[in-house]
């Protein structure tokens, strides 16, 4: 096992049977120069995408007993938005421990949002192969904690925030344009424009269109410091 490994599991607190496994979701596609790619992370990620928002939706279902729906997607999409991966990430160091091409290093990869967030859920579905459910569920409750913390405290949605604001202030509902879609099917990544009267628009962008309009709104927010609105 090397030291790089050796020490990544440390931090995690588990130590894979399988260790060619990890080693497979600590493997950007870059790495290689593309000549590896069938042995980058991308198939673990796709897995763990999923196997998070499981976790995820079974904690909150179980957190949050009379909540409707809609609160409680609004809050498995921050739970399992890249942001919040790439967070989860660096508090497990996982940026040391991966395998990137030396062009992407020196473009900073090892500490990039889109890497980091990829790299984390990777490893949560190398986790649930590895260990099953139950291990991925230890991964989650313990380095999701203070992710978790964060949602039984939120704040009303942006977007929500936006629309009554501009409501009050005559201006009818804030318009919302798709700008572009770009990423592969399995990961796209949405670009949304938000306008309301008199202000200047704001894009932004999201794993779905309903985050990409979230951000975009709680941008416009912060953008005219409107209502000292902070997310």
């Amino acid at each position: 096992m090397s030291g790089r490994l050796e020490l990544f599991q440390a931090r995690i607190g588990y130590t894979f049977a399988d260790q060619d496994l990890l080693e497979r979701a600590l493997t950007h596609a870059s790495y290689g120069d593309g000549r590896q790619r069938a042995q980058s992370n991308e198939r673990l990620e796709f897995l763990g995408d999923r196997v998070l928002g499981l976790i995820a939706a079974e904690r909150l279902h179980e957190a949050f007993e009379s909540m409707n729906e809609g609160g409680l997607a609004q809050r498995l999409n921050a739970l399992v938005r890249k942001e919040a991966c790439a967070r989860v990430a660096r508090l497990i160091g996982l940026g040391e421990a991966l395998r990137l091409s030396k062009a992407e290093e020196r473009l900073g990869g090892r500490d990039k949002t889109s890497i980091l967030g990829d790299a984390c859920e990777a490893i949560i579905g190398a986790l649930y192969l590895d260990g099953g459910l139950d291990q991925a569920k230890v991964f989650f409750d313990t380095f999701w904690a203070e992710e978790f913390e964060a949602q039984k405290g939120r704040k009303k949605d942006a977007k929500s925030h936006l629309q009554e604001w501009a409501a009050k202030q005559g201006f009818g509902v804030p318009i919302y344009e798709d700008v572009s879609r770009k990423g592969p099917d399995h990961r796209p990544i949405f670009v949304v424009r938000v306008s309301v009267p008199g202000y200047t628009p704001v894009e932004a962008e999201g794993g779905s269109k309903q985050d990409a309009q979230r951000a975009a709104a709680a941008g416009l927010l912060e953008q005219e410091h409107i209502h000292g609105y902070s997310e």
